[in-house]
């Protein structure tokens, strides 16, 4: 396959401090209330009989977080939504949106399953994650992955990722993976659970 770069994210050990976001924001001074890579906090749970007494009731919940951004998908959904051919993919698998061109019609927001591209209201245009694309022409990592504390970001080559780290694409609450087939690695948490056979919820949406 062509040559596609990708994020990693161990979901086992990332502890949901938003590093990672924080890192994005000031890199690419985005304003508050556009965030180009998100923590959502997901979870959910119920109470239980104690076998040891059933009478009374003992809780069994569980939380993770994940990191989202754009995920610089194999099939990328904004690519094919956009009427102005603003969107384009890179040699390297980078999905970017020229401005120049861009029209600010949002249906590559609609499109998006990650809810990646959004609105700048001050230009009229798309925006969304870069990959840190002028990082990476420099051999570098992009801010979000060295910014972690907890070390649950890699980047890299996307076959290089799934020998290292294994090949799963995709945990609740990500949409299913073959929707777009993101350029994504994950090491599930212990309660995570397959995308689109979740029980929980996402616990943190007036955050994010």
């Amino acid at each position: 396959m062509a040559k596609q770069m990708a994020f990693y994210f161990d979901a086992s050990v990332c502890n949901g401090c938003k590093a990672c976001e924080i890192a994005c924001k000031s890199k690419n001074n985005l304003p508050v209330g556009r965030s180009w890579r998100k923590v959502y906090q997901y979870g959910g749970g119920e109470w239980v009989p104690d076998p040891l007494d059933p009478a009374f009731q003992k809780p069994n919940l569980y939380a993770y977080a994940v990191s989202v951004a754009c995920m610089h998908c194999e099939k990328p959904l904004c690519l094919e939504a956009c009427p102005a051919a603003a969107i384009t993919k890179q040699e390297n698998g980078i999905v970017l949106i020229d401005a120049d061109l861009c029209i600010g019609c949002r249906y590559c927001q609609w499109a998006c399953p990650y809810g990646a591209p959004q609105f700048d209201e001050e230009t009229a245009r798309m925006t969304k994650c870069n990959m840190c694309a002028d990082e990476v022409a420099e051999g570098k990592k992009p801010y979000c992955v060295d910014a972690c504390v907890m070390r649950a970001m890699d980047f890299g080559e996307l076959e290089e990722l799934r020998l290292k780290y294994g090949n799963v694409d995709a945990i609740e609450p990500l949409p299913p993976s073959n929707i777009t087939h993101p350029s994504l690695v994950v090491t599930p948490h212990r309660h995570s659970q397959p995308s689109g056979k979740g029980t929980g919820r996402i616990l943190d949406y007036e955050e994010v």
